[in-house]
């Protein structure tokens, strides 16, 4: 039965992929190293103690992973002061809905907790959630299902009870590790079979998915 819904944020709910794979590359590149796209979508919603290696084995041991990372977060920062931060298609609309029916919410993400409501804020959707779960506040971030389980913990809910909704596959193997219902909104590319195997749903957008959830709330019927 479902009775909660967890949202991953970058990507899913605001359009800030795109952004980190810009400066990410940007960041890389003002240090020496030819960033690429498969590198930076590597490591989306992955923990820093997951990135870090990984980046690592792309450009060598000598790769200052948090340098390049605390610069890519100034030029990001830098950019969305001046430009703002784009929502993704039917955010907002599947939010009301999900309140209207009565469904808890939750955002579960790997960006930092002043963030994640700074950006929320500035968009105006935090005050559609109950619960923010950064990856800040669990002991493995994803793609363990640490931050989903905490997310569940917190609505008082069973994680078989929720829908996850995530953009990365790194973010659906978190949440089906979690026993929730992994529901797939891509973002910069399409899921490889291997995470198609594991998923629960998989819709264009947000908009979708608010007909994916009345048919299924028509079966429990």
């Amino acid at each position: 039965m479902l009775q909660g819904v967890i949202f991953d944020m970058d990507g899913l709910m605001l359009d800030t992929e795109k952004l980190l794979l810009r400066f990410w590359c940007e960041a890389a590149a003002e240090m020496g190293y030819q960033m690429e796209k498969k590198h930076v979508l590597s490591i989306r919603s992955l923990a820093a103690k997951y990135a870090e290696p990984k980046l690592k084995g792309y450009f060598g041991q000598e790769f200052d992973y948090h340098k390049v990372r605390a610069r890519r977060k100034e030029l990001m920062s830098a950019y969305i002061e001046e430009n703002g931060i784009e929502t993704k298609k039917g955010i907002r609309e599947l939010l009301v809905f999900l309140k209207e029916q009565g469904l808890k919410t939750a955002v579960a993400t790997a960006t930092d907790l002043e963030r994640t409501e700074k950006y929320l804020k500035s968009v105006d959707l935090l005050k559609y959630f109950d619960k923010i779960i950064c990856a800040s506040m669990v002991k493995n971030g994803k793609p363990e299902p640490d931050i989903y389980l905490k997310a569940a913990e917190e609505l008082e809910l069973p994680p078989e009870n929720c829908i996850a909704l995530e953009d990365s596959p790194n973010g659906i193997l978190a949440a089906f590790r979690a026993g929730c219902m992994p529901v797939m909104v891509p973002d910069l590319d399409e899921p490889s079979q291997e995470t198609k195997n594991i998923l629960f749903g998989l819709e264009e957008d947000l908009l979708k998915v608010i007909d994916f959830i009345k048919k299924m709330e028509e079966k429990e019927k």
